[in-house]
């Protein structure tokens, strides 16, 4: 019996006269997420995505991948049949037989949209709810809360066989909203902040902040296995690191010590920025929290937004610590974000941090160093690493 995996489109659906520049890009990342399983037909028509395997190319794994694409509202793993009621009527109680047998309540639903086929939806749902009563006498038919959702779908092909549709990861197809640059920690937010904006279509270039002797290639590393995570969602990953060591030395030695993080939220933004431009980004992104910490106040996030130039995103701002675990937990990236590797945030912070500062008095903090000098030295050092999906080994030599 062939199987088929049918995705369906969410809020893509109205997009108007730019719905066919989001399906081309959806197709494309199904292709490109699939290539490695084998060979897939993928095609689209009314509204739905067709991943097709050609011969015995492992099913399970491509609705796992195909079920973290942004841009999917639901996915349905079916039977394909003839359209004839007889062959979908078999077919039915073949392809469902575990579900029916386990279950003890069901529905059938129908969807027509091949108007030549000779039975309309409630016809097509009413005759196979007799074949299968008479197939399976335990079960009883519940409309509202049934155990097995028996569908059908007579489309333009073929006759689609299913026990329901299941979550897709929704949002709209990443790179579709253009791209933004991310400022990336080892800890639980900023991964959870990258999926989110990538959910809303935003392609994303990482930009994380190293301090060696300070930190480790073990909490760089880390910060890999992190993207490795967000990438199942979000595709392929650039990772580029700035070193920051001497930035922050700099701050120690001459700046008043309860404006430290501040003033290094300051120059990350001002290199993220640098980055952003060379990545041909259009925004920021960080994992910010109104509140969490010092650094997170309304003031202390406007003196930090006084130095950007480009858009701020903040997907988390409204959220609080509970809300994100969660969310890091269902992209499976909470476990390594708590490892006990330290990342450039941790290093000499402050006693006690100053959580209502005015603009002026930061600016004539800092204003002792070497702005210009600092970002470039840090600049001109950045590597970049790539990070694809399914990566288990990161290259630190």
């Amino acid at each position: 019996m062939k199987e088929i995996i049918l995705a369906y489109q969410g809020e893509m659906s109205l997009k108007g006269l730019n719905r066919a520049t989001f399906e081309s890009v959806l197709l494309k990342t199904m292709r490109r997420r699939l290539k490695s399983l084998g060979n897939f037909k993928i095609y689209k028509a009314q509204s739905t995505m067709y991943a097709e395997p050609a011969g015995d190319e492992d099913i399970d794994a491509a609705e796992e991948r195909i079920g973290k694409i942004f841009g999917i509202a639901a996915i349905s793993r079916a039977a394909v049949c003839p359209k004839d009621f007889a062959v979908i009527a078999d077919t039915a109680k073949e392809y469902l037989c575990g579900a029916l047998r386990a279950a003890k309540t069901f529905k059938v639903s129908a969807k027509r949209s091949d108007k030549t086929f000779p039975m309309d939806s409630m016809e097509i749902a009413r005759e196979l709810g007799g074949v299968l009563l008479s197939a399976y006498p335990h079960l009883k038919v519940d409309v509202h809360h049934p155990d097995v959702n028996v569908t059908v779908e007579i489309r333009d092909f073929a006759a689609y066989v299913h026990g329901g549709k299941k979550p897709g990861a929704g949002g709209l197809p990443v790179s579709t909203s253009g791209k933004a640059a991310l400022m990336l920690s080892g800890g639980i937010d900023s991964p959870v902040a990258a999926y989110m904006m990538a959910k809303r279509g935003l392609s994303l270039a990482c930009v994380h902040f190293a301090s060696p002797p300070y930190t480790s290639l073990r909490a760089e590393e880390k910060v890999c296995r992190l993207l490795e995570r967000v990438s199942a969602y979000a595709g392929r990953l650039y990772m580029v690191t700035a070193p920051f060591s001497h930035i922050q030395e700099e701050i120690r030695e001459r700046c008043p010590e309860e404006y430290f993080t501040l003033i290094m939220r300051r120059f990350m933004m001002r290199i993220a920025q640098r980055i952003a431009r060379r990545q041909n980004c259009s925004a920021l992104v960080t994992g910010e929290s109104l509140g969490q910490v010092a650094s997170q106040t309304i003031q202390a996030i406007a003196c930090t937004d006084a130095v950007a130039e480009m858009p701020v995103f903040r997907p988390l701002i409204g959220m609080d610590k509970s809300e994100i675990v969660l969310a890091s937990r269902k992209i499976d990236a909470f476990d390594i974000s708590i490892e006990p590797y330290e990342d450039c945030c941790t290093v000499f912070t402050p006693r006690h941090p100053t959580t209502r500062p005015e603009l002026a008095k930061v600016e004539e903090a800092e204003s002792v160093l070497d702005i210009d000098a600092l970002v470039e030295e840090s600049v001109q050092g950045i590597y970049t690493r790539k990070i694809v999906p399914g990566q288990t080994e990161f290259d630190f030599a």
